[in-house]
């Protein structure tokens, strides 16, 4: 009776484990198709675009500044993605009220 336990116990066990990995996948299966709404345009057009454009020139010229600093430590390009790329992405390469995971690559 015990040894029937244990293969049941087993077997469910397997059972839970293969779903709990096979429902990420399901979830990333699923494609988003939703289009921003006016709004949700409007509000990136008026607001976002400008903070964004704000945040290129800002982080241009800190990278500027922080460049040689960068170059001696070995993380230029990281530097430069992250302080003038990211921003000029989300300003420029998205579409009208999507988020940033929209970006043209």
């Amino acid at each position: 009776m015990r040894g029937l336990n244990k293969t049941i116990r087993a077997k469910l066990l397997t059972i839970v484990v293969m779903i709990i990995t096979a429902l990420p996948s399901i979830a990333m299966a699923e494609s988003i198709t939703e289009r921003p709404s006016g709004v949700e345009m409007t509000a990136d057009l008026i607001l976002v675009r400008p903070l964004m454009l704000g945040a290129t020139v800002i982080g241009t010229a800190l990278f500027v500044i922080s460049s040689p600093f960068s170059a001696l430590g070995g993380n230029f390009k990281e530097a430069a993605s992250t302080l003038v790329a990211t921003p000029f992405k989300s300003t420029f390469m998205r579409c009208l009220g999507c988020g940033t995971k929209h970006m043209i690559k």
